[in-house]
């Protein structure tokens, strides 16, 4: 992807005026006015803001889901504006891990294969796949259960299975919405500190969106996001 390089090289995630609605005309939703902010390498990065105030948009813009009404999106100096669509998969699949709220395990499979599943959609050889699914879930602390399924897991193990599985293909970014929003608060401060580990030992960087400020202090910078516009840590 060198040939869509360019200045935003800086920073990992480079959001530069960014606008996203929905819909036309006085009923139109205008859920990000005008968002410029980055997120340095290897940095957890908190976004923080109250339901409906964008976060989620952003975060799909950000990971090249959606694509903004104006502005740009840059991940690690590429603008995603210039990437066609199996560009675009390539980038999902090799350089970004995501993590939902609602954690999106297969429930068919055991926490070693859902581990597993970005590397088979990338055609990593079974031996390597395994081995790699086995350092993950002894990195996140489930070594001792690879062969459960999400249904004999708690929570906090199923959003554990869940970070392993994003880490799967190495990727450069995590993006995370709302990780912890189905877990209680101690639960929820255990896999932010997880996050935090993991982004050092990985050496990536991680974007999460949040509202606890229990995990926000855990973060290595804030960006507030309000009424889709960035009122704290973004760029001039």
């Amino acid at each position: 992807m060198t040939q869509h390089q360019d200045s935003g090289a800086a920073a990992m995630v480079a959001v530069e005026d960014v606008h996203r609605s929905f819909g036309s005309g006085p009923r139109a939703v205008h859920a990000l006015r005008g968002v410029s902010f980055e997120v340095r390498r290897g940095e957890l990065t908190a976004l923080k803001g109250r339901s409906g105030s964008g976060k989620t948009t952003l975060l799909n813009l950000v990971g090249g889901l959606d694509v903004p009404s104006s502005g740009t999106v840059r991940i690690d100096g590429t603008a995603l504006g210039g990437l066609d669509e199996p560009e675009l998969l390539a980038l999902r699949r090799d350089r970004i891990g995501f993590v939902f709220q609602s954690f999106g395990l297969i429930p068919v499979l055991t926490a070693a294969e859902n581990v597993g599943v970005p590397m088979r959609l990338r055609g990593t050889p079974a031996r390597e796949r395994e081995e790699r699914a086995r350092t993950l879930l002894a990195m996140v602390g489930l070594a001792e259960h690879a062969a459960q399924r999400p249904e004999e897991l708690s929570g906090g193990q199923q959003q554990r299975v869940a970070v392993a599985r994003a880490l799967a293909n190495e990727p450069d970014l995590i993006i995370a919405d709302e990780p912890t929003g189905q877990l209680d608060s101690g639960t929820g401060r255990s896999l932010m500190q997880l996050l935090r580990a993991v982004v050092r030992a990985e050496g990536v960087t991680a974007l999460v969106a949040t509202h606890d400020p229990a995990l926000i202090e855990l973060a290595d910078r804030v960006v507030e996001l309000r009424d889709g516009r960035i009122v704290d840590g973004g760029c001039a």
